[in-house]
């Protein structure tokens, strides 16, 4: 996929991103795509709901979007999230995790949080992950948006001196992302922010996309959660953002081999091709 020739400035957007710790596309999908979401979700909608206070209770949840419908596998490719991320991540980076939240009426604010705080690396750091959320529908304070705090990305670690460290000076720092329909947002894994409550009278549906280092291991088991036959069938990119790759030098083999062998048809795996007859 090529970068769409408008102008897009990927440099001024990590410049962004490194300054308050996220950055705003505000034309990132188009009516059609928006449209072409909605009919990929639709067979799946009120499949999950949360199971605890962080999921949150009145939030639905589509885990493993990447293998939903074809508008999510190509959205995980999207040409200018990857130009940025090009800029922070080694080269050979993962997806991480994929999924849909729709945020209900009467859902409660989730608790502050980082989407690589699983990573137990000191901070200050670099972040491990990054992280896309789209807006399907608009995002505003009433009806759940995301709240950051800008600039926290650089913080340390919870009681390092040179941070607030409690919960009410960090939530009064909060700042709400109130974008339209078709906005995304693109954030360092490292930054704190929350799912809003939701007082309105209606759904807000959006989606993520993550992405992590190399060498790091990703939220989803994507090996065992898509079926071979159907990775078979995606686009090389999103093969290797899958982990069908090698991260230099062996990091991902199989048994001494490169992971793409395995989707070729009649694969057989070595243990089992190397086996001797009982």
């Amino acid at each position: 996929m090529d970068l769409p020739k408008t102008g897009f400035d990927a440099d001024a957007h990590a410049a962004e991103i490194r300054a308050q710790g996220f950055t705003v596309i505000p034309d990132f999908l188009s009516p059609e795509t928006i449209a072409a979401v909605r009919a990929g979700l639709a067979p799946y909608q009120d499949s999950h709901h949360g199971r605890n206070d962080f999921e949150g209770f009145k939030t639905e949840r589509v885990y493993t979007l990447v293998a939903r419908a074809k508008v999510f596998e190509d959205l995980v490719e999207e040409p200018r999230v990857l130009a940025i991320l090009d800029r922070f991540l080694q080269p050979g980076y993962l997806l991480t995790a994929t999924q849909s939240i729709q945020i209900n009426p009467g859902e409660t604010p989730q608790g502050l949080h980082t989407d690589d705080g699983f990573y137990k690396v000191p901070r200050p750091r670099p972040a491990i992950s990054y992280t896309l959320i789209a807006a399907v529908d608009p995002f505003t304070k009433a009806n759940g948006c995301t709240e950051v705090i800008p600039g926290s990305h650089k913080w340390g670690s919870l009681g390092d001196v040179g941070r607030p460290n409690d919960l009410a000076s960090m939530e009064a720092m909060l700042v709400p992302m109130e974008i339209p329909a078709g906005a995304c947002f693109i954030m360092a894994g490292t930054t704190l922010h929350r799912g809003g409550g939701n007082t309105s009278n209606r759904p807000r549906l959006a989606f993520t996309n993550q992405y992590c280092e190399p060498w790091a291991r990703p939220q989803e088991n994507f090996f065992l959660a898509i079926p071979p036959e159907q990775a078979r069938t995606m686009s090389p990119r999103v093969q290797k953002l899958l982990g069908y790759d090698i991260w230099p030098s062996f990091m991902g083999m199989v048994t001494a081999s490169h992971p793409s062998k395995a989707l070729e048809p009649g694969w057989v795996p070595p243990v089992v091709a190397q086996r001797p007859p009982s």
